[in-house]
């Protein structure tokens, strides 16, 4: 590329060949001047326009200026939206947790106060640098998904819980009658009546009338009458084939039908049917045949959580003087 320079009044020129190196660097040189002149120019009219009060330039910097920190306001607003919303959630899963807490604590037998004591903190302070917004997001993630999972074992738990607690309510393991001595106990005996050798099917507990008789397990009212042999009669079923029965009572307070809690009184002590005297006659039967009520009552002493009383416990299992039998 030739260049021709000549003066104001063309009597001299002067001829510039320039190669293609050559022509690109001194392009690229005028656009840096260009551009250093530009920045130039623009920091002194906004600063001298800002400093001066130049109407223009400091409505135009207000502008900015404004715009700027509207940005950053709003991104700040949107993200404490946010972050507001996440921890009202974990707010509503922790209030879930501590329920679920206080539920399984008492299902397992642990006081609820104990878990809540705040353990003791402390040693040595080591400042760490502030945490960035995203960490704190990613912070608060993790500890929505450990909140979740912590709440679904909970839950599990809840229910294992739950099923045994109920299982063990179901099983006749709480005399029917407190503190009460056992008059004759499961076996072979020679009969009251007849004086002959007969098999006595549950156990008699030797009681005044009047004595509250209690439901040994909870379950539901499946008979309800009067018998030849038992008197006044009552039988619950508490599932998979469990059946308790009691017989010979003066009043009874349940129906057929009825759902019974274990503890609840269902019956008084009497001498209905055939008896020689106040007493309680007490059945257990699997699938319909007779077991030794004794066996349940024992493994009841045994059971955390059931109302079994130990003197209670230890009079059935001890007979004393047969008083009254059936």
């Amino acid at each position: 590329m030739q260049l021709i320079i000549t003066d104001a009044w063309l009597a001299r020129s002067r001829a510039v060949h320039l190669s293609g190196t050559k022509l690109v660097l001194a392009l690229i040189a005028l656009s840096l001047a260009l551009m250093l002149i530009s920045l130039g120019m623009y920091h002194w009219v906004f600063l001298k326009g800002a400093r001066e009060g130049w109407p223009v330039i400091g409505t135009l910097v207000r502008l900015v200026v404004k715009d700027e920190f509207e940005q950053r306001d709003r991104f700040m607003r949107e993200n404490i939206e946010v972050m507001a919303k996440k921890l009202g959630e974990m707010q509503a899963k922790m209030l879930q947790l501590e329920s679920l807490g206080e539920r399984v604590s008492g299902l397992a037998g642990v006081n609820p106060a104990d878990i809540k004591l705040k353990p003791g903190q402390g040693g040595l302070l080591v400042a760490g640098r502030d945490l960035s917004l995203e960490e704190l997001q990613a912070n608060l993630g993790e500890l929505d998904l450990v909140a979740n999972q912590s709440a679904d074992w909970m839950t599990v738990i809840e229910s294992r819980l739950f099923e045994q607690k109920i299982k063990k309510m179901m099983v006749p393991t709480q005399l029917p009658i407190q503190n009460a001595n056992l008059g004759s106990a499961f076996g072979w005996r020679i009969d009251p009546v007849t004086g002959t050798s007969a098999l006595h099917t549950g156990l008699d507990f030797a009681a005044e009338t009047g004595t509250s008789i209690t439901a040994a397990a909870g379950g539901v009212v499946v008979a309800q009458e009067y018998h030849p042999q038992y008197g006044n009669m009552i039988e619950i079923d508490h599932g998979n084939d469990l059946i308790t029965r009691y017989a010979h009572a003066s009043r009874v307070f349940v129906k057929k039908g009825d759902l019974i809690k274990r503890g609840q009184k269902i019956a008084e002590v009497g001498t209905t049917g055939r008896s020689t005297g106040p007493h309680l006659h007490f059945e257990v039967l699997v699938q319909g045949v007779p077991q030794d009520p004794q066996k349940f009552l024992h493994a009841g002493s045994s059971l955390p959580g059931t109302q079994l009383a130990q003197a209670g416990a230890r009079s059935a299992i001890t007979p004393s003087r047969p008083l009254a039998q059936r």
